[in-house]
C-alpha cells in the first residue's frame, strides 16, 4: 500500500489536446446579455462576467481554458424589478397565474416541454462545456429533466381527481384543494443545473407560484437557449431571471421579505445566511437540500463482485460531486484487503478524458481552485497516517484531478468529517459494528447510506436503528435520488422538506378549502356555482 505517481489507464497530462474539436467551438463564445422580467428580454448595458470553461487546449505557452463567453452582472435595482414583476404577477393571490384552473397550468408546461425538446443539443454541450458533464450523462440530465416535467403533470392530474370530490362532515359540506404560496425564490445547484434546478422551479410554477430564478453559479450560460421558451410559454412575471453575483442581488431579494418561498440547493452555510436576512423567517417556507456525507458500510460476508462496482459509481459518478455520492467506507477489517485490491484496480479501469470523449467517466472539474483543495485534503491524510492505495491517486494536471483512495483513515483526519464533493474516497476500517453506527449518529449530515451484506438477521438489526438517522438505506446498491417517484429527503442538516414528484407539489402549495353549513341555501349555492363552472377553485371538473 503506497502511493504511486503514474496512472496505469491515462495519466492526467495527457487529457488536454493541443486543439479542441471545431464543431463543438461553433456555438462559441456565447456573449448573454439578455434577462427575462415581466415578459420582456430586456437587455443589460451594465458590467459582464465572463464564463470560462474548466476545459482547455495546450501549446508551447501552456494550458489555455477556453472562454465559453459572458453573462450579465445585475445589480440590486435590477433584481428588485424581477422581484417586483413576481409580485405583480402574484398580485396578493389574485394574479392571472395563482388563479388559472390547474388544467390551464398544465397547458403552459405541455408547451413549454415540447419546445424544450429542440434545444437538448445546445443543452448538452453546453453541460459538457460548463461543468464537465460526459456527454452520457449531460444527455441523461436532460431527458430525465424533461421526464420529470411529463411526470410532475402526471402527478398533478392524481392530486387534483383526488380533490374534484365534496366532503360532507358534521353538517358541514367542504371541498378542499390545494393553493398557491406566493412569490418563490428558486436557485439551483452547479452539479445537476438543469435537473436538480427544474425539480423546485417547476413544482413551484405549476402549482401557481410566480418565480424569482437564479441559476446556479456553474452551469448559467446552458439557460441561455431556454430563456427565450420561458418568455414565449408563461403569462408576463411568472419566471423572471437574475444573474450576478449572490450577495449583490440575493440579499435585497430576501431582505425585502416579499419572497414567501425560498428553494434553494446548496450549503447549510448559505441557506443559514439567505433565512436569516428575510425579516420575517417564521412566515417563510423552506424547501432546502443541503449537504450530506453519505457513508457505506460494508460487512465482511459482502460479495465483493457485485459490491465493487456500486461502490465504484457511488464514490465516482461525475467525479464524486453529487450530494448523493458515497463520501466514507467504513469496511469491515476482515476484507479490507480484498476490498482496496478491487477498489484500486476498478478506479485504475475508468477512462480519464474529456467529457465527448466515448466512454469517459473520469473528467475536469469546474470549480477553480478545486484540485488543490483535494491535494490539501490527501495531504492532511498523508500527514497523519493514510496512504494513497491506487495507481496515481491524488495526482493533478489543471483542472483534473485523479481519484485518490486513502486508507487507513482516522477520526482526526479532515476528510474523515468533511464533506468532501469530489473524487477523494476515504476507506475507514472497522472490527465493531458500532463504529460505524456511532459515526452516523453523530453525524452533522442524515440523508442516505449504503449497507453492503448478504447476512438477512445482520442488516434487518441495522435497518432499525439506522432508518431513524437517515432517509434512505441501500442495500448493496449505491446512494441515489431516483426513481424520481420516490421520496428525496434529509435529517437533521442534509435538508428540509421532501422532494419527490408528488412530494414537491406539496412543498410549494398549501391546503385550502371552501365550507359551509349543510342548510338548504348553501346546497344550493355550492350547486349552481359548481354546474355553471362559475369558480376555478369550487369545481368538480375531473382531467383526463
Amino acid at each position: 500500500m503506497h502511493q504511486n505517481q503514474a496512472a496505469p489507464n491515462q495519466s492526467p497530462a495527457s487529457i488536454f489536446p493541443e486543439s479542441l474539436p471545431a464543431e463543438l467551438l461553433a456555438q462559441l463564445p456565447i456573449h448573454q446579455r439578455e434577462y427575462l422580467v415581466n415578459g420582456e428580454l430586456h437587455l443589460w448595458e451594465g458590467p459582464s462576467e465572463e464564463v470560462w470553461s474548466p476545459i482547455g487546449s495546450r501549446s508551447e505557452k501552456g494550458f489555455q481554458p477556453q472562454l465559453l463567453g459572458s453573462l450579465p452582472r445585475l445589480d440590486e435595482a435590477a433584481a428588485l424589478e424581477a422581484l417586483d414583476a413576481a409580485v405583480q404577477a402574484w398580485d396578493h393571490g389574485r394574479g392571472e397565474w395563482p388563479t388559472l384552473t390547474v388544467e390551464q397550468r398544465i397547458q403552459h408546461v405541455e408547451d413549454f416541454i415540447r419546445q424544450l425538446k429542440t434545444r437538448r443539443e445546445p443543452v448538452v454541450q453546453l453541460l459538457m462545456w460548463e461543468i464537465g458533464k460526459s456527454r452520457a450523462d449531460a444527455a441523461k440530465e436532460f431527458d430525465r429533466s424533461v421526464d420529470y416535467l411529463v411526470d410532475t403533470i402526471e402527478s398533478l392530474k392524481d392530486l387534483d381527481r383526488a380533490s374534484s370530490r365534496f366532503e360532507i362532515e358534521q353538517g358541514i359540506i367542504a371541498q378542499s384543494r390545494r393553493s398557491p404560496l406566493g412569490v418563490t425564490l428558486c436557485m439551483g445547484p452547479f452539479n445537476y443545473p438543469l435537473n436538480e434546478t427544474f425539480t423546485t422551479l417547476f413544482p413551484a410554477l405549476i402549482m401557481g407560484n410566480p418565480v424569482v430564478f437564479k441559476p446556479p453559479k456553474l452551469g448559467v450560460l446552458l439557460y441561455q437557449p431556454i430563456l427565450e421558451l420561458f418568455q414565449r410559454c408563461f403569462p408576463p412575471g411568472v419566471i423572471n431571471t437574475v444573474y450576478g453575483d449572490g450577495a449583490t442581488i440575493i440579499g435585497p431579494l430576501m431582505g425585502s421579505g416579499k419572497i414567501e418561498v425560498l428553494a434553494f440547493i446548496g450549503s447549510a452555510k448559505v441557506a443559514n445566511l439567505l433565512k436569516k436576512q428575510h425579516p420575517a423567517p417564521h412566515r417563510l417556507r423552506c424547501v432546502l437540500g443541503l449537504g450530506a456525507k453519505n457513508p457505506a458500510i460494508v460487512l465482511a460476508d459482502t460479495d465483493l463482485e457485485l459490491a465493487i462496482p456500486e461502490c465504484l459509481s457511488g464514490a465516482l459518478s461525475f467525479n464524486g460531486q453529487r450530494c448523493t455520492a458515497l463520501k466514507i467506507f467504513f469496511v469491515e477489517r476482515s476484507l479490507v484487503p480484498d476490498f482496496l485490491e478491487r477498489m484500486s484496480n476498478a478506479i485504475s479501469g475508468l477512462k480519464a478524458g474529456l467529457p465527448w470523449d466515448p466512454g469517459v467517466m473520469l473528467t475536469p472539474l469546474p470549480e477553480p481552485g478545486k484540485p488543490s483543495y483535494f491535494q490539501a485534503m490527501v495531504d492532511d491524510a498523508l500527514s497523519k497516517g493514510a496512504q494513497v492505495i491506487n495507481p496515481g491517486g491524488g495526482q493533478i494536471e489543471e483542472s483534473f484531478f485523479y481519484p485518490a483512495l486513502l486508507y487507513p483513515v482516522t477520526p482526526e483526519m479532515q476528510v474523515y468529517q468533511v464533506e468532501q464533493f469530489g473524487p477523494v474516497i476515504p476507506v475507514v476500517p472497522f472490527d465493531d459494528i458500532q463504529e460505524p453506527i456511532d459515526y452516523i449518529v453523530h453525524s452533522a449530515f442524515g440523508q442516505q447510506l449504503s449497507l453492503f451484506g448478504s447476512d438477512p438477521d445482520t442488516l434487518a438489526q441495522l435497518i432499525d436503528p439506522l432508518v431513524n438517522q437517515v432517509c434512505r438505506i441501500n442495500l448493496n446498491s449505491q446512494c441515489q435520488r431516483g426513481p424520481d417517484s420516490f421520496p428525496f429527503a434529509g435529517r437533521k442538516g442534509s435538508a428540509e422538506g421532501t422532494l419527490s414528484v408528488s412530494d414537491a407539489l406539496r412543498c410549494f402549495s398549501i391546503r385550502t378549502l371552501v365550507a359551509a353549513k349543510q342548510t338548504a341555501l348553501n346546497q344550493n349555492l355550492i350547486t349552481q356555482i359548481v354546474r355553471e363552472r362559475k369558480s376555478h377553485f369550487l369545481s368538480s371538473d375531473f382531467i383526463f
